[in-house]
């Protein structure tokens, strides 16, 4: 059986009348028009003596939420900001070489050298030999008073008392 030669339903010729039927049909029907927008085409006065129309004020959002969406903008814009020269400084850490950090830390090293020489000259101009001759016999005495008292039960407190 071969489905492409077979007929089914009414012949060819019948079929080919019914399809110009519905076309011719559906072609007679009138084209519905509908407009999709309006244009007012009458002039607007050049001036006039309306006195303007009061507009209400209708906000979406309220004034707290606003000032907190503006604060919020900011905050992420000052992280942002400090997240950028965060990477900077770890972009410039990352190729740090032997010879970079000798170079930058040798100022630094020579200005501890110069200050550690003139301390140490100034320490020397200024040393003068003391000495201390004690007169009178010498003598400690030391008391020693130990009270201790313990308050409470689950959270106790020691109290050392040393006169």
């Amino acid at each position: 059986m071969d489905p492409l030669n077979t007929q089914h339903g009414m012949p060819e010729s019948e079929a080919a009348a019914e399809a110009r039927r519905l076309i011719d049909a559906w072609a007679a029907r009138p084209v519905r028009h509908h407009p999709t927008s309006f244009r007012d085409e009458t002039e607007p006065p050049a001036f006039g003596t309306t006195p303007p129309v009061k507009q209400e004020d209708h906000r979406i959002v309220p004034a707290w939420a606003a000032g907190i969406a503006v604060a919020s903008i900011g905050a992420g814009a000052g992280i942002t900001g400090m997240g950028c020269g965060v990477w900077l400084v770890l972009q410039g850490l990352a190729s740090v070489t032997l010879n970079s950090v000798l170079m930058v830390t040798l100022p630094f090293a020579c200005l501890a050298m110069l200050a550690t020489a003139i301390g140490g000259a100034i320490s020397k101009a200024r040393a003068v030999i003391t000495t201390n001759v004690f007169q009178a016999p010498v003598t400690h005495h030391t008391e020693v008073h130990n009270t201790t008292s313990t308050r409470g039960a689950f959270f106790a407190r020691t109290r050392n008392e040393i006169r």
